[in-house]
């Protein structure tokens, strides 16, 4: 978590900038949900695919896909007045994992994107995050023509501890996106402050 004080002698507004991961399975459209709602020009480390990783990447249900993600995506979003978001999207393919360790230091919590054609894409990231005690929503990407789940037949489908919200978006869109990340900063919240109600009570 990142913040930023301003100083109150000079009437200015103190700020408060929030560290985010935007994770999840190859192609689900990680880069496309941070580019969507940054309000700068996003970071992009996207590199073509190449011949030699098509027998390493999955490209199974996401054909027309040719760029990947090597290091991170980032992009920020204000939020509100004094509340702002810094996003780093993740690399889905398990040999950028050596990064996740990185990203995630001092992240206040974590969008897992997930795909219903390819759901088991997601289980590593939410497995990730449930192990390191990482805040997160699972926020299932609507595409075109895939069959459409509930947020409960997806929370059983990935067996999530009880409590961590499931929510539909399209990640091509602002407000969509937004919502999801407002729904990440308040679950996280909650879940900070019972886990500082638990430690000194």
């Amino acid at each position: 978590m990142v913040s930023e004080h301003s100083d109150a002698t000079h009437g200015e507004t103190s700020a408060l900038a929030l560290k985010i991961l935007v994770a999840g399975g190859f192609g689900v459209g990680k880069t496309t949900l941070v580019g969507a709602v940054s309000e700068i020009r996003p970071l992009r480390t996207e590199e073509l695919l190449s011949e030699a990783g098509r027998s390493v990447d999955d490209t199974d249900g996401v054909d027309q896909k040719v760029t990947t993600t090597v290091a991170m995506d980032f992009g920020r979003i204000t939020i509100r007045d004094g509340l702002s978001l810094y996003l780093f999207g993740t690399p889905g393919q398990d040999r950028f994992w050596f990064l996740w360790d990185e990203l995630s230091q001092g992240a206040l919590g974590a969008v897992v994107l997930a795909d219903t054609r390819r759901l088991e894409d997601c289980f590593p990231a939410v497995d990730y995050f449930e192990h390191r005690r990482i805040p997160f929503v699972v926020a299932v990407n609507c595409f075109a023509g895939a069959r459409t789940y509930g947020p409960h037949d997806v929370s059983h489908a990935l067996d999530l501890d009880r409590g961590t919200p499931v929510v539909l978006c399209d990640a091509r869109d602002r407000d969509s996106g937004k919502e999801v990340l407002i729904s990440l900063v308040e679950y996280a919240g909650r879940m900070h402050t019972a886990r500082l109600l638990e430690s000194v009570s």
